[in-house]
This record gives structure tokens, C-alpha cells and sequence, in this order.
């Protein structure tokens, strides 16, 4: 099953250390059969964006409190035993069976791009707020969310991070 992992800049460094992904609390995001149910018009490749960005905003989570500038979403695929769907979270939660993956199982890579970092910091600080119903809050994160996540090969990690120091 492609999962999508919410993520920091920091996460990526464990990443190349370590040879691991963390998957906190063991969440993440995947195009499952009640996100399906519930899109029932949009064709696969949609449905994995939506799961997509519901990994990106659960990043804007993790960032808040913390230094960091970037959302990260990785993409890996994982055995479906591994996976207990959870649509009483949300359509498009999952939970792993354990709160790291190996690197290979690591398909791609997504990280803002610094134009969208004055946006992302501002969606990091409002984003609970926005969760409660704040509208102004939600276009605070709406800014952030219009900008696309960059893509990288895994191998492509080590050297992103020597660019962003």
C-alpha cells in the first residue's frame, strides 16, 4: 500500500543517518476504501492527491512549536498487513503496525520550496486555530496549502539537506 508520511526537515536527517522513516504514532495517510467511498467521482490518481494533502496539513501539525519551515511528506510503500485502516480518525488515516520503516521502502520525497515558507510558517501557527473553525485561520492555511510540495528521489535527500543548512 503507498502511504503518505507527514514530516519536518529534521525527520530527514534521521532519514540518511539512520536508514529509517518516522512514522509518528504510527500515522499516515493512504487512499483507502472509505476515502474512496466518500469521492466516489475522482479516479485514483486524485484520491491519492487528497490522502497527499492530508498528509501535508498533518505536517503543518508537527510543525507547529517547532523551528521548522517546511512541510515534508514522504511516500512509501508498505506491506497492506502492516496497515490497520482507520476512517474513524479520518477517511484517509492509517496506522502502521510500528512507528519507523526502512529507507527502501521510501518511493519519494516532498518538501516545500523556500517561496512557500513564509506562508507555511504562518499556517503552522494558526493551523489548530484554523481547525476549530477560525475562517481567517483556514485562509492563513489555505495560503500555505497552494503551493506544491517539490518532489525528490530518496537518493536526492543527502543532498538537500547539505542545500538547506
Amino acid at each position: 500500500m503507498r502511504i503518505y508520511i507527514p514530516a519536518i526537515m529534521a525527520d530527514l536527517a534521521a532519514f540518511v543517518e539512520k536508514e529509517e522513516v518516522l512514522v509518528r504514532g504510527g500515522t499516515a495517510f493512504a487512499l483507502t476504501p472509505a476515502l474512496r467511498e466518500y469521492y466516489v467521482a475522482g479516479d485514483d490518481e486524485e484520491l491519492e492527491h487528497i490522502a497527499f494533502s492530508d498528509a501535508a496539513r498533518a505536517s503543518l501539525r508537527i510543525l507547529y512549536g517547532t523551528p521548522g519551515r517546511k512541510r515534508v511528506v514522504i511516500s512509501a510503500d508498505v506491506p497492506d498487513k502492516q496497515v490497520t485502516l482507520r476512517p474513524d480518525l479520518d477517511r484517509a488515516v492509517v496506522r502502521l503496525d510500528r512507528e519507523t520503516i526502512p529507507a527502501d521502502s521510501v518511493a519519494a520525497i516532498h518538501v516545500d520550496l523556500e517561496m512557500a515558507e513564509e506562508a507555511v510558517v504562518a499556517a503552522a501557527e494558526l493551523i489548530h486555530v484554523a481547525e476549530m473553525g477560525d475562517e481567517d485561520a483556514e485562509i492563513t492555511v489555505g495560503n500555505a496549502e497552494d503551493y506544491e510540495l517539490a518532489w525528490y528521489a530518496p537518493e536526492e535527500i543527502g543532498f538537500l539537506l547539505e542545500l538547506s543548512q
